[in-house]
């Protein structure tokens, strides 16, 4: 989608989306120089966000503790495997077989983090654990080497900007300034 169609869908909806907002900066991100027209209509967006008539709806206000549990989980058992046989395992693949058979634990703040974390402690860390184990063992019988993954294009940008947004979403106080 061009820059112009989002800004164009933008006023239409009165709200930037995230989604939208990542798309028009991998579009500027991309592009050795942008047109006139781009300009115009970042300049017009600009203005509408300044006045109102545009919402940027916030990023995430809110997680799903459940991700960061696999994802622990998936780490410490990739890094066992990885230490002591020649098998290379993705990481993303096993937590998102895991995750896909998880009962999600949202949280929209801290306290609310928290005690979704020592609930899932002490009621499904036997179920977390039995669910990486089955992604490793679907993992090693059939990788995913053949097929596209999301978000192919990860130049040193774009990885800085993906653990940046991690950082942000797992720990937003951690370096206040």
């Amino acid at each position: 989608m061009s820059i112009e169609k989002i800004v164009e869908q933008a006023l239409l909806d009165g709200y930037l989306t995230p989604a939208m907002e990542a798309e028009v900066g991998r579009i500027c991100d991309s592009a050795n120089e942008l047109s006139r027209e781009e300009y115009m209509a970042l300049d017009h967006l600009m203005g509408a966000l300044l006045t109102g008539e545009v919402v940027a709806v916030p990023r995430k206000q809110f997680i799903n503790v459940m991700e960061e549990l696999v994802l622990t989980e998936a780490i410490s058992r990739v890094a066992e495997i990885e230490a002591t046989s020649e098998s290379s395992l993705d990481v993303g693949d096993i937590a998102a077989y895991a995750l896909n058979r998880l009962p999600p634990l949202y949280a929209t703040t801290e306290e609310g983090a928290n005690y979704q974390r020592q609930r899932a402690k002490k009621e499904l860390q036997e179920l977390i654990a039995q669910r990486v184990g089955e992604a490793i063992i679907r993992n090693l019988d059939r990788p995913n080497d053949d097929r596209t993954p999301v978000g192919t294009k990860n130049t040193g940008n774009e990885v800085l900007r993906q653990v940046s947004t991690l950082l942000q979403a797992y720990a937003p106080h951690f370096e206040q300034k």
